[in-house]
Parts: C-alpha cells; sequence; structure tokens
C-alpha cells in the first residue's frame, strides 16, 4: 500500500507540473527544481521513533514490546494520527498511515499534520492492568515528542477511549502545570472527550456513500446518465432502488456504519451480511442490527457465532466465514476492518459495484486498479473515514477553549465538514476520467504543495 500511495501522489504531482495556472511564478528549471522537493518531501516521514517498551506482566515475566510513532509532515499543523494495537503492526505499515493522515488532513481543511503510532500487540491477550502499564509506558518512552502543540494521538484499530484515558493521565503527571486536555483525542467525556466522538468514523463513512448518491448523483441524474464517465453511469444505476449491503468488521466503524444503514431513510437498503474477525452473518431480507450491536457490547465486541448464540437474541442468519463477506453478491461493499482486503487474489470475484472504504488501505493497487477499470465507485478510506480525525479536531478545540459541544453540534460540523469536502470533490470526479482516489490526491497534494511554497521549504 505504501507504493500505492506515493505512486498516486507522485502522478498527481505530474499533473500539477504540467498545469501552468498551478503556482504560475514557478518556471522552467526552478519549477523542476520545486516539483522535485514537494516529491522528496511527501514522499517520506520527518521522523521515525521506535522503543521496545519494558512491561512487567502480573505471573512476574517482563517482556519487551517493540512500539512506534511517525511524524509524517506538519505542514497544516501539529502531527495527528492514532495508535495501533495490533500483532501485524510494523514499520512500513505505520509510515504508509502517518502519509494517508497528512493527505487526508489536507484534503478536509483540518489543520493537523500526519502522524501515526503502533504497539505490536494483541490486546486480548492481556490484562487490563497490562494494557495499562503498556499504555503509561508507550507515553513515558514517547513523552518529548507529544504534546497539544506537537502531537496528538487517537484511538486507532485495537485501542479506545480507556487507552486514551490511561495515556492523558500519564502525560499530565509527567508535564506537571502544562496544558493536557489536548494531548489525547478519542478520551471518555468524563476527562474531556467530545460528544458523538466514538460514532464519528463510522458516520461520517455511511454519510459519503448516502452523499455521493441521494445528494449529489440523484440531483443530477439526468446529466450524469448521459455522460461517458464509467462512474458516473454505475452511480446512476444504483439511484432509486432497493440496495443489498455488506459490512466487513463490526467494531466501531463497522458497527456503526450497520447502524447508519439500518436506520437511514433517504435511500433504499437494508444489512443483509455483516462479519468481524471470527464470522460472517448473512440474511437475505436484512439482519437486525441493532440487536447484534447489543450483542456484541457484552460479549468484548464479537459477532454470535453459532445457532445458539442467535437463537438468545432472537436473529435469523446464516453462519459463514469470515472471508466470504468480500465476494457476496451484494450492491454495495463498506470495509471496516484492516488493510489488504481486496487484493490481485480476489479481485475478480468483487461483485459489489459500490465499495467504501471505512478501514485504512483495504484495497490493494492491483484490486483498485482492475475494480475502477471495470466502473466500481470506490469512495477511497481518505475520504470517506476522516470522520474520526474531524471529531478528534473537534475534541482538541473543546480541550483548549474548555466549552464543549453538544452530540448534534458535534455531529452537525462534522457531516458539513465532509460536505464541503464532497462539493468540491464530485464535480471533478463526475467530469474527469479518474478514480475518485485520485481526484482527492491531487486535491490534498495541490494545497500540501501549495504551503510547502509558501513556507519556503521547497529550496
Amino acid at each position: 500500500m505504501e507504493e500505492q500511495t506515493r505512486t498516486i501522489v507522485q502522478q498527481s504531482l505530474n499533473a500539477l507540473l504540467e498545469n501552468e495556472t498551478f503556482l504560475p511564478e514557478l518556471k522552467g528549471d526552478m519549477r523542476k527544481t520545486a516539483f522535485t522537493s514537494l516529491s522528496a518531501i511527501l514522499s517520506t516521514p520527518n521522523q521515525i521513533h521506535k522503543s521496545f517498551l519494558r512491561i512487567p506482566l502480573e505471573e512476574g515475566e517482563v517482556i519487551r514490546i517493540p512500539s512506534y510513532r511517525v511524524h509524517h509532515n506538519d505542514a497544516l499543523g501539529p502531527y495527528k494520527g492514532g495508535i495501533r494495537f495490533h500483532e501485524s503492526v510494523n514499520e512500513e505499515e505505520v509510515v504508509n498511515l502517518a502519509f494517508l493522515m497528512t493527505l487526508k488532513n489536507a484534503l478536509h481543511n483540518v489543520p493537523f499534520g500526519g502522524g501515526k503510532g503502533g504497539i505490536i500487540i494483541d490486546p486480548k491477550a492481556f490484562t487490563e492492568r497490562e494494557l495499562q502499564r503498556i499504555c503509561i509506558k508507550y507515553v513515558r518512552y514517547f513523552n518529548n515528542v507529544l504534546g497539544p502543540d506537537k502531537d496528538i494521538p487517537a484511538p486507532d484499530v485495537g485501542s479506545g477511549e480507556r487507552e486514551m484515558d490511561w495515556m492523558m493521565a500519564e502525560y499530565k503527571k509527567i508535564n506537571q502545570g502544562q496544558p493536557y486536555l489536548g494531548s489525547f483525542t478519542g478520551k471518555s467525556v468524563v476527562n474531556g472527550g467530545s460528544l458523538g466522538r466514538r460514532e464519528a468514523t463510522g458516520k461520517g463513512v455511511y454519510f459519503t456513500f448516502r452523499y455521493l448518491l441521494n445528494d449529489y448523483v440523484k440531483p443530477n441524474e439526468e446529466t450524469l446518465a448521459a455522460s461517458s464517465n464509467p462512474f458516473a453511469k454505475t452511480a446512476v444505476e444504483y439511484v432509486d432502488r432497493p440496495l443489498n449491503v455488506a459490512v466487513q468488521g463490526f467494531g466501531n466503524v463497522g458497527s456503526v456504519t450497520a447502524l447508519e444503514a439500518f436506520r437511514c431513510q433517504h435511500i433504499q437498503n437494508k444489512v443483509v451480511a455483516v462479519s468481524d474477525r471470527n464470522v460472517t452473518l448473512f440474511n437475505a431480507d436484512g439482519l437486525d442490527i441493532p440487536a447484534l450491536v447489543n450483542f456484541t457490547a457484552t460479549n468484548r465486541g464479537d459477532l454470535p457465532t453459532t445457532p445458539e448464540q442467535l437463537k438468545e437474541i432472537n436473529v435469523s442468519a446464516e453462519i459463514r466465514s469470515r472471508e466470504e463477506i468480500l465476494t457476496m453478491n451484494v450492491d454495495v461493499l463498506f470495509l471496516a476492518a484492516l488493510e489488504n482486503q481486496l487484493t490481485d487474489q480476489n479481485k475478480e470475484q468483487i461483485k459489489a459495484r459500490i465499495i467504501v472504504e471505512g478501514a485504512n488501505a483495504p484495497t490493494t493497487k492491483e484490486a483498485d486498479d482492475y475494480l475502477s477499470e471495470k466502473g466500481v465507485v470506490i469512495i477511497p478510506d481518505i475520504l470517506a473515514n476522516a470522520g474520526g480525525v474531524i471529531v478528534s479536531y473537534l475534541e482538541w478545540l473543546q480541550g483548549r477553549e474548555t466549552q464543549f459541544y453538544t452530540e448534534e453540534q458535534v455531529h452537525t460540523q462534522l457531516l458539513e465538514k465532509m460536505k464541503n469536502t464532497m462539493d468540491i470533490i464530485l464535480p471533478q470526479y463526475f467530469g474527469d476520467p479518474f478514480p475518485l482516489r485520485q481526484n482527492c490526491y491531487i486535491h490534498s497534494v495541490t494545497r500540501l504543495s501549495t504551503v510547502l511554497y509558501k513556507q519556503g521549504k521547497l529550496y
């Protein structure tokens, strides 16, 4: 995925280089020099911080856990990005995710740079006390590079408000007398977190799909139907018709996305399949999403895996393998699990014609190219899953002002910001024969390039 991101960014830079209306004051050799500098700056992180956390376990053993904090670029503001708790974490992945955060913040005009963190653990293999020690040690080891005006972590895969509360408390302890509410976002409300933060990413993911189809394509249906743009033709095909939806992943993002789809009054859609790390559940008539959400809340986040568990909560569903959800015959597929889910190996079996990336980097370059050539509409991660960082920004603001918004105010501001971005991007997408991902990257790179040039960082 890192190679894919770099390739698209370089393509965006090449397009801007040829467009003489962009930074017209740069001409000739000076223009080539500036764009060579931009390529070098955007394709590499500013810093990579790595530590081995020394953790005493409750049984007496001491282990060392590899952990990372990557700073990609801070031209737009303090570094911002989650801390991933997962056994698959590696340096290349964290660097790429920090890169994506830089682009995502630029796309949505959020005044943050791109950062990311990772701890190589399976959080379910540790006790609560051990996890707290891991969080405390992470803050101690990386304290010098963290802070409300330097680098502001947030939850990611495997972490949540509990971990952010522990980390903020340790940051406050180490940095006595210094501002601390903005040191971490995604905290619990009682610890200065924002109402609506937990649901923000999932709400934003579904909103991008709903807005594209109902608020943009539907009013422009006649014009788009006459267009030769293959993505416009696909989108028009799915306006005003019942849609079958599948949601891969049923954590904070996937469960909220599924709930939003279940409750949506604007589009005729039903959630026929959901999956997690253990299982896929399928019902052609639609699943009872609220009942499944309630079940996961009391079962360590896991979906039912047996007929007995389904019967207990009165949910009718077929139990299938977790991988099966990706190739089901559905109209819309939301990817809210991990990266590299649609690949060269399964790309030809994907039947969904609209794909929404709730997870970071779930589609490989090979699958992305193949599906885009087939006219599949892919709403990319950089656009779809920015709800978390947008509300993190609102939480950061609230912490600085110590004035807090209602949940309705938070969600109104979230959706308005995403709407503003889509109002810029969608006309370009349905006008130019570029995939939506490329359009988003061009917009991000344009803003970053302008800022870096104005800051005098290209010579």
